[in-house]
């Protein structure tokens, strides 16, 4: 048996299948769980002896863990409610300002939205135990934010139809619909129907134009790097490209932003070689990009052209690709 063989063999024999630490196990069941389940529980008999009201939420984000438990209950996760705070911040919308009581949050912000880096959810969590102003506006955003205008318009149903009174109802649909969403949660952000490029496929085939997708580019897959990778769209074919294509769209930030520039950075010099008549184009599009600036200044110097998914940068592709095709 070579060294190699050992090894693995000792890997499969010696396999623990799962890690977990005892005493962590017992300490976190202990205190942060039951926890929650004590200040759920509390707002559940407040609930039951009287109609719902804010101050009753507003009662439990004021404790530590408060607003891990409303989370909980609701089915809104941190990270939503991060990119609900950040998009406030930059869209600055009248309603939008007025629904989370901004004039009252007194945080010291930029001036220039463009500016906006995110806040971490310690900061958030701590703003929502501390700050009244701030707690109101998140009280309000989870009370009546299913019928703010602005949230209409960039939040999925997915998401927005968690934002009504009847989460905190403890009524039994309720429970169930937080349940199911919590579970299809994967499923439904990795439906392809939802993925963003689906915007692109239509547009080319609406165009007539051909395209091949998840390809590697012919002249480029033997070399060993990270331009060796798979385009979203290729057109109109691997022989002799006149468009690449690039799609990212991020709602959420990751330590692999930076990566995945320098990779396209990577690409785009590849393609300038091997492909020098060929239009490299990006989509680059979402909050994760929006709050990363460095990386998104990176990104974007890949590219010949750069798009959003916005409905006025989607006319301006299909004029672009008009311009190329002649069609």
């Amino acid at each position: 048996m070579t060294k190699t063989d050992e090894f693995y063999q000792r890997v499969l024999d010696k396999n623990t299948f799962y890690y977990f630490n005892p005493d962590f196990e017992e300490r976190y069941e202990s205190h942060h769980l039951n926890s929650l389940k004590a200040l759920l529980y509390k707002l559940y008999l407040h609930v039951k002896r009287e109609p719902l009201q804010k101050s009753h939420v507003d009662q439990v984000l004021q404790q530590t863990n408060g607003l891990r438990a409303i989370l909980a209950l609701n089915g809104f996760s941190n990270e939503q409610l991060k990119r609900v705070t950040t998009m406030a911040r930059v869209l600055n919308d009248p309603s939008l300002n007025g629904l989370l009581n901004r004039k009252e949050w007194h945080i010291d912000d930029v001036s220039d939205p463009q500016d906006v880096s995110e806040w971490g959810a310690s900061k958030i969590e701590k703003e929502v135990r501390e700050n009244i102003g701030f707690r109101t506006g998140i009280v309000n955003l989870f009370f009546d934010g299913f019928n703010e205008p602005c949230l209409q318009r960039y939040l999925p149903p997915f998401e927005l139809n968690k934002l009504t009174p009847y989460s905190f109802s403890f009524e039994l649909n309720s429970f169930l619909e937080t349940l199911v969403k919590y579970k299809e949660k994967g499923s439904y952000s990795g439906k392809t129907e939802n993925n963003p490029e689906e915007e692109i496929k239509a547009i080319l085939e609406n165009a007539c134009i051909t395209f091949v997708s998840g390809k590697k580019l012919d002249r480029i897959k033997h070399i060993n790097d990270s331009s060796n990778r798979t385009m979203d769209f290729i057109i109109p074919g691997q022989d002799d490209p006149r468009v690449i294509i690039e799609s990212s769209f991020l709602s959420t930030t990751s330590s692999g932003q930076g990566d995945k520039a320098k990779a396209v950075t990577n690409v785009s010099s590849r393609i300038q070689t091997f492909y020098p008549e060929a239009l490299f184009v990006g989509f680059v599009d979402g909050l994760g990009w929006y709050v990363r600036k460095n990386d998104l200044e990176t990104m974007v110097s890949a590219f010949h052209d750069v798009f959003t998914y916005h409905h006025e940068e989607r006319a301006r592709f299909r004029r672009l690709l008009k311009d190329v095709f002649n069609k």
